[in-house]
């Protein structure tokens, strides 16, 4: 079936499916998954309720629907940015957080929605456990492409993993300036490396609206 349209009849016209899926994915994000009903929804994009039907079911669909956007988009994200051509582990590391951190690929204000969500939900929270899994073992082989036997990329992919998710749990609000400053450090404890001169400034470079210049007082 079509956007707008229907068998046997003419569709809503004035919505989309994807404008369904929009409004509850943001209400998802500011509201929960409760505050996500069709009658509200409705209101949002001024339209009649019954506009819904032409595209979902029933409202269990629609919420099944934003579990695989966000596997879809947040998920693959993650794991396409794991696997990404860096020519050393820092560079590798680095061009991960670039997307992770700073690309619109990834959603982290959606993750947190679904994180929360998975707390009411079991099929949420085994949907949840298969993509942190699904992640953590990409950044995992991402370790392994340079030669780290497979139990210590385990868990260094675990100390990357859990440590993002973490900083941005606690939302500390750091500036960016502060956070750049920080890096060459990140990437010698995460990879156990010591990142060079050329690496230290390609982390800067991966990063949009820097201030950072230089990289002689992080050396």
């Amino acid at each position: 079936m079509q956007d707008g349209k229907k068998a046997g009849g003419r569709g809503p016209g004035r919505t989309t499916r994807q404008d369904w899926l929009t409004a509850a994915l943001d209400t998802l994000i500011s509201e929960g998954e409760d505050q996500v009903k069709v009658l509200s929804l409705a209101a949002i994009l001024d339209c009649p309720r019954s506009s819904f039907y032409w595209y979902f079911k029933n409202r269990s669909e629609l919420m099944d629907a934003l579990l695989d956007t966000w596997a879809a988009t947040n998920t693959k994200a993650l794991i396409d940015a794991a696997d990404n051509d860096g020519a050393t582990i820092c560079e590798a590391l680095a061009k991960l957080f670039s997307k992770w951190v700073y690309g619109s690929a990834f959603d982290t204000k959606l993750d947190f929605a679904i994180r929360d969500w998975a707390r009411r939900s079991g099929t949420v929270r085994r949907a949840l456990d298969e993509s942190d899994i699904a992640r953590i073992a990409a950044i995992s082989l991402m370790f392994e492409r340079f030669s780290y036997p497979p139990a210590e990329a385990d868990v260094r992919a675990r100390i990357v993993y859990f440590t993002q998710i973490g900083y941005a749990t606690l939302d500390q609000r750091e500036d960016y300036d502060t956070r750049m400053k920080r890096g060459a450090q990140y990437l010698f404890c995460m990879t156990g490396q010591t990142p060079t001169r050329d690496e230290i400034a390609a982390l800067a470079h991966l990063y949009p609206k820097t201030n950072y210049v230089g990289i002689d007082h992080v050396l």
